[in-house]
């Protein structure tokens, strides 16, 4: 990176980052030394903690930035209230940001580019005025939404009244001056400061650390450990492969408190439209990853053998790539099909579904020849290591 100058530093970022966090290493310490620790604090801390987050996870990001679902104004309001509670800018700089970084992922125009270091991606790109200035020519879509435009006029006294104000009140409520005061140094001030590292660590560690079962493509990885403290955010890999889908933990059993949510709200009517990518492309994305190391591996074999199990496992991705190919051109007609099917006939949608569920079954047949085609392969490439 290239000498900072004086210049170049965000101070007004730069005095609320570090005094935020001055405030949590000496403040929180000194009040809870005096006073003792509380549940009601604890609880208010999760509490501001879960709204704050969520609104940045289920709000800034999957509902504003990639319009992975469609939600009510109740939910777009208390995203964008909270969301600004996080004090990480207006909705439409974050978004215009973010695809920003989808766009340009791991290259010079990318705001948080890993490649300049863990420091810039974490936060460095925020103390720090770099490059072109702010720009939203990607979010024009948000710019027609009179709530975000409502946001990003008043955003810093909307985070004050409902980040720092707003606990206050309750802790005043509660106990008077002194929960008051505790309540806006542990929900208001370190809780801020926890939002903060969480998702910069998605733009830092997790496109350092972890592992990338779907593409390598750029440097972003999948991290389980993250996904607890970024409300399923972790699982950074999935995401810039299937951005649109709502979705981040895609398995059963992967933590994804943001999925979960869109979902509830989706069965009380508050969501809508949930974007969903079909389980054969995340497979096919899988098993084109897989198949890309399992080469590599096969690159420190003797030529001989590795010749015969590159020829095995070529005939059988020849034959998942037919059968892939195939369900993807009827995915495509199906899904336009019931999207206008008052124009379609009858029998027409019906041969169409057929031949659709036929191609989705032979897709099957194809992913399980490859995965024993896979496995014997491997094998041998690790008694030969």
């Amino acid at each position: 990176m290239a000498r900072i100058t004086w210049q170049q530093v965000d101070w007004y970022n730069t005095v609320f980052l570090l005094g935020t966090l001055a405030v949590t290493l000496t403040a929180v310490p000194a009040y809870l030394w005096l006073y003792g620790p509380s549940w009601f604090h604890a609880g208010m801390f999760v509490l501001f903690f879960i709204l704050t987050g969520l609104s940045i996870t289920l709000g800034y990001h999957r509902l504003f930035s990639h319009h992975a679902f469609q939600a009510a104004w109740p939910v777009r309001l208390l995203t964008l209230i909270f969301g600004a509670a996080a004090f990480e800018n207006s909705a439409l700089t974050w978004c215009a940001d973010h695809r920003q970084h989808h766009k340009h992922t791991d290259r010079e125009e990318d705001p948080y580019d890993i490649s300049k270091g863990f420091f810039h991606a974490h936060m460095g790109w925020i103390i720090f005025k770099l490059g072109e200035p702010p720009s939203f020519a990607s979010v024009p879509d948000l710019e027609r939404d009179s709530l975000v435009r409502w946001q990003h006029r008043n955003y810093v006294l909307i985070g004050l009244l409902a980040g720092f104000a707003l606990p206050a009140l309750i802790g005043w409520y509660w106990g008077g001056a002194k929960d008051a005061l505790g309540a806006f140094l542990i929900a208001g001030v370190a809780r801020t400061v926890f939002v903060h590292h969480s998702t910069f660590f998605i733009n830092s560690l997790c496109h350092t650390l972890g592992k990338q079962p779907y593409s390598d493509r750029c440097t972003a990885r999948d991290h389980w450990l993250m996904a607890f403290f970024t409300f399923g955010e972790g699982y950074h890999n999935f995401h810039h492969a299937f951005q649109h889908d709502y979705r981040n933990g895609v398995k059963a059993w992967q933590f994804d408190p943001t999925k979960w949510s869109i979902w509830l709200l989706s069965k009380v009517g508050l969501a809508s439209q949930l974007r969903r990518v079909p389980e054969e492309r995340i497979r096919h994305a899988e098993i084109t990853e897989q198949q890309r190391q399992l080469v590599t591996k096969m690159a420190a074999m003797p030529l001989a053998q590795a010749a015969l199990l590159r020829a095995q496992i070529e005939a059988v991705q020849a034959r998942l790539r037919e059968a892939y190919e195939h369900w993807e051109k009827l995915e495509v007609e199906y899904r336009r099909a019931m999207d206008k099917k008052l124009e379609a006939s009858k029998d027409k949608l019906a041969e169409l579904t057929r031949e659709f569920r036929e191609a989705r079954e032979k897709l099957v047949v194809a992913f399980r020849e490859w995965e024993r085609a896979h496995s014997t392969a491997l094998s041998a490439v690790l008694a030969g290591a």
